[in-house]
């Protein structure tokens, strides 16, 4: 899976930055290095909400997980 990350320069200095793709997946940095950096910790920490938002959700509900992976087409 390829995502598309959106990289801002800020008037003030340093560049915002967000996946496209994704809502909630944004943050800041000083360069685009750092930027980008941020941005893969902000998916990992928007995943893992996500998956505790989850599992406490249909905490009492029969279900199954499973890992999944994408690949391009």
């Amino acid at each position: 899976m390829n995502l598309t990350a959106v990289f801002v320069e800020c008037p003030e200095g340093g560049f915002s930055a967000y996946l496209e793709e994704i809502p909630g997946v944004n943050t800041q940095g000083e360069t685009i290095d750092e930027a980008r950096e941020n941005l893969a910790d902000a998916l990992q920490m928007v995943l893992a909400a996500n998956r505790e938002i989850s599992r406490r959700t249909n905490a009492s509900g029969a279900l199954r997980r499973e890992p999944m992976s994408l690949s391009a087409a």
